[in-house]
């Protein structure tokens, strides 16, 4: 069985002023990629994950996409 998935966390720091956003994505039980809105960008835990946040790091859209996502935790 093969299972992909991603979980986004919404962490709050003194109401809505500070908010962080932390997305994990998970391959058969092992999280290879993550962005965090305070590093601003993807990383990598596996060979996959790193060829992944290469790629997605090099891409302006994807990663303002994810940034932006951080005002939606806040409404």
């Amino acid at each position: 069985v093969f299972q992909w998935m991603h979980k986004a966390d919404c962490l709050f720091i003194n109401g809505t002023e500070k908010v962080r956003l932390v997305v994990r994505f998970i391959y058969n039980r092992e999280q290879f990629l993550t962005f965090d809105s305070d590093v601003g960008n993807f990383v990598g835990f596996t060979p996959l994950g790193e060829k992944n946040a290469k790629k997605c790091n090099s891409d302006p859209a994807t990663v303002e996409f994810m940034r932006s996502h951080v005002d939606r935790c806040r409404h």
